[in-house]
């Protein structure tokens, strides 16, 4: 794939920092912050985030686990995050080479939609299984989740723009 003007050649992302970074937004989510609608998913984010950069280590699979993490700590109905966050990993799976071509700051406008739809498969399971409807201060989510992308993009891109050899030299 021929690179866009101006981007930085990136080093492969390492997968013990891929996965300490999903464990460490799937304890943020098990945080006891209170139940209130418009609080962004982090692990949601996450998982987004390196579908789109790294689709071949994230996959539907892990999406499905995490979910199903996550539909037990929050005494959700089982399958309920599972299914959203895989339907997630295909989104992303289907969209990330055209999002890569953005800046973090365009790549918000392509990933919100992504994080809408999320969102509305969470809520249309939870109101078939019979729930309630959390209010209209839900749809705040999705948006407070791609104004998250692009600070995601550049503490979770960090590490790979160190400089591949070590030159003490080197400033």
């Amino acid at each position: 794939m021929i690179m866009p003007r101006g981007q930085q050649l990136l080093l492969p992302a390492n997968p013990v920092f891929i996965g300490a970074s999903l464990v460490a937004a799937l304890a943020f989510n098990m945080l006891p912050l209170g139940h209130v609608p418009w609080m962004p998913d982090v692990l949601l984010l996450l998982l987004a985030f390196w579908g789109v950069h790294q689709p071949s280590r994230i996959g539907i699979g892990t999406a499905f686990l995490l979910g199903l993490c996550m539909d037990v700590q929050q005494s959700a109905l089982l399958g309920q995050h599972a299914l959203a966050y895989a339907i997630l990993l295909y989104g992303t799976g289907r969209t990330h080479r055209r999002v890569l071509w953005f800046r973090p700051g365009a790549q918000t406008l392509q990933m919100v939609g992504l994080f809408a739809a999320t969102h509305a498969v969470l809520l249309l399971v939870g109101l078939l299984s019979g729930g309630v409807f959390p209010g209209w201060s839900m749809l705040v989510a999705p948006i407070l989740e791609a104004a998250l992308w692009p600070l995601a993009s550049w503490v979770l891109l960090a590490p790979q723009r160190r400089s591949p050899d070590r030159n003490e030299k080197r400033a």
